[in-house]
């Protein structure tokens, strides 16, 4: 299942922190959970409500736009 936008911003959700669409999760959180050592399983399994598709789109995304990946 392709989503074609995986990561948005609403200045009513979380004050504008991208998070993922439909969810209340920022997509910073899935990239800390990748720096520091976890896996895309053990994020899925504490944020269920991302789904796997919607995870890897966004990474694909928006990893490079993350200020995790200019570190």
């Amino acid at each position: 299942m392709e989503h074609p936008s995986a990561v948005h911003s609403d200045p009513e959700i979380l004050e504008g922190t991208p998070v993922f669409v439909g969810t209340r999760v920022p997509f910073q959180t899935l990239i800390d959970y990748l720096e520091e050592g976890q896996s895309l399983a053990e994020f899925l399994a504490d944020f269920p409500t991302v789904g796997r598709d919607r995870a890897i789109a966004a990474l694909g995304k928006n990893y490079a736009k993350s200020p995790a990946y200019r570190r």
